[in-house]
């Protein structure tokens, strides 16, 4: 592993939660931050293995950090946290290392990282890809936006969690990447979905249905790891279609920032909307099938 470092995490969700607890087993000394108190100290009982300090603040948590990582709702909470009154930048110090797993827009990560370079601070965007599976397993992707040295400060750290680090570009372009990650899985599951209906109102054997085309050009992770489940109702997978919108909010604005036409993200998010108006806010993307009744054949 790498050496021991002091680590502050901010943002103990599904997804910080489980990073968070792969960086302490790690061996690193941990901080962690919730604005939720309590879900910090569920955290530390879930994880009594870990010897974990809990701070009140941001500030607090970034105090003596070497590394500081969030993983939080949205660009709001990310100002707050990080550029807010008590926030990390207020008392992180300069060649510490700032890393960011929120799925935010380019631009405030642009804005993070000029604050970063003023203070000294090596700042990553690095959303993830992966999913609670890919979080709890330690499996994740990460697309990382920054400097070549911020990058290559941070990779140690997202070691412990990570199966694959890829420095795409400069700050903000982690983000964009994960648009472009989020413009492509969310397309197939839209078809995705029309394809299992499709085989339901044809009296298709699922299975062998799967096993059929799985091996062929239709092939994608989300059949591998969806389609018998969507076949069952099974919608508690991790990413709730209430973040997916804010992503995809996210996409089509900066696409309309670069002149770049998105039609079918566009509808797809309509898609998505019809699905939270049924209740389904908090069940996983792929929930976007219940959207599409089941034709029974007459």
């Amino acid at each position: 592993m790498s050496e021991a470092k002091n680590v502050s995490f901010l943002g103990l969700g599904v997804m910080g939660g489980a990073i968070a607890r792969h960086i302490g087993n790690a061996g690193h000394r941990l901080t962690v931050f919730n604005r939720t108190p309590q879900r910090a100290e569920k955290w530390r009982a879930a994880n009594p293995q870990i010897d974990v300090r809990i701070v009140s603040s941001p500030a607090e948590a970034a105090d003596g950090a070497d590394v500081v990582l969030t993983c939080v709702g949205n660009d709001d909470d990310l100002a707050d946290v990080v550029l807010g009154p008590t926030g990390v930048f207020t008392t992180l110090k300069p060649g510490a290392v700032f890393i960011d797993h929120t799925t935010v827009s380019a631009r405030i990560a642009r804005q993070i990282a000029v604050e970063a370079r003023d203070l000294e601070v090596h700042c990553v965007d690095a959303p993830v890809s992966g999913g609670q599976a890919g979080a709890e397993n330690g499996q994740l992707s990460i697309m990382c936006g920054g400097r070549a040295d911020a990058v290559a400060a941070a990779t140690p750290i997202m070691q412990a969690y990570a199966k694959r680090i890829v420095h795409v570009g400069k700050a903000g372009a982690g983000q964009s990447t994960k648009m472009v990650n989020q413009i492509a899985f969310s397309g197939i599951l839209a078809t995705l979905s029309e394809a299992l209906r499709f085989a339901e109102a044809a009296h298709l054997d699922l299975d062998k249905v799967y096993e059929a085309i799985s091996g062929g050009a239709s092939q994608s992770w989300q059949m591998d790891n969806r389609w018998h489940t969507m076949a069952r109702d099974e919608f508690d997978f991790g990413f709730a279609i209430d973040w997916m919108r804010k992503d995809l909010g996210l996409t089509l604005e900066e696409g309309r920032s670069l002149g770049v036409s998105l039609p079918v993200t566009a509808l797809i998010d309509q898609f998505y909307a019809e699905v939270q108006a049924m209740g389904g806010g908090r069940q996983d993307t792929s929930a976007l099938v219940r959207r599409l009744p089941r034709r029974v054949k007459q």
